[in-house]
């Protein structure tokens, strides 16, 4: 599983759309800055995904993530693959990964988030849901954004494209 968080804002980010010639499209853009942390892990094997969303980026609460997919996932073993970020890292983080016996990690390289396919579905969940947006409202921009998350299947062809050719009889897809 590949492991990221994103922060979904209120107001839209906008994106290139066509439109006729001569109108302009209009965007509605609100002042609020209403925002909400998601934290997601991705299963490379099934392209599901894991999200919850929780109120900080922290030690706590990747903890709290950890617990949850631990609970989603009750008896494999679980490979988590996860970049640097200074919550993944901290000390009470560590300390949790070494108590679980059905828990490895593996750190992406420094400043490579493109290796990690979570970055590429927040990139599809932003594409999709949050672009351009005309939710009346922060929780209907949530609620589209969980439901995309929860009902999409995610395939990406990570093993054949990141895993060296050797190394690929060991990995189970």
């Amino acid at each position: 599983m590949t492991l990221d968080e994103l922060s979904l804002y209120f107001q839209a980010s906008l994106t290139r759309v066509w439109s006729p010639v001569g109108q302009t499209p209009v965007v509605r853009i609100s002042p609020q800055r209403d925002h909400q942390h998601v934290y997601g892990a991705l299963n490379l094997n099934t392209g599901q995904e894991v999200a919850l969303s929780l109120p900080e980026l922290s030690a706590q609460a990747t903890l709290h993530f950890l617990k949850h997919v631990l609970t989603c996932l009750p008896t494999q073993p679980l490979l988590l693959l996860m970049d640097r970020a200074p919550w993944h890292t901290a000390r009470a983080v560590q300390e949790f990964i070494a108590g679980q016996s059905r828990l490895d990690v593996v750190y992406f390289p420094p400043a490579c988030p493109d290796l990690n396919p979570q970055e590429h579905v927040w990139k599809m969940a932003r594409q999709t849901v949050s672009h351009n947006h005309t939710f009346p409202d922060f929780p209907a921009l949530c609620q589209a954004f969980r439901h995309f998350l929860d009902d999409t299947i995610f395939q990406f062809d990570w093993f054949a494209h990141r895993i060296p050719p050797v190394l690929r009889q060991f990995v189970f897809v």
